[in-house]
């Protein structure tokens, strides 16, 4: 095996860090909390007959399995 030499100029060389500014990162953060909060809705609370579609089953026979794999209870 041989070794390979790093020069110090390349030894150094920094990451570049994007600029996000706080705006940004706020509604990046509003955004992943609006899609996990539907989606422990849709797999945690949506049984059928409290959903908000009615008493369209649907979406619950839809993710029946994820809820049980996820350890979510329904019957």
């Amino acid at each position: 095996m041989t070794v390979s030499a790093v020069s110090p100029k390349d030894a150094t060389r920094a990451l570049a860090v994007p600029d996000v500014s706080a705006a940004t990162t706020a509604l990046v953060l509003t955004a992943t909390v609006l899609v996990a909060a539907l989606a422990y809705y849709f797999l945690g609370y949506d049984q059928g007959a409290v959903s908000i579609f009615g008493d369209d089953t649907h979406v619950h026979e839809f993710i029946h399995d994820s809820r049980h794999f996820l350890g979510f209870p329904c019957h």
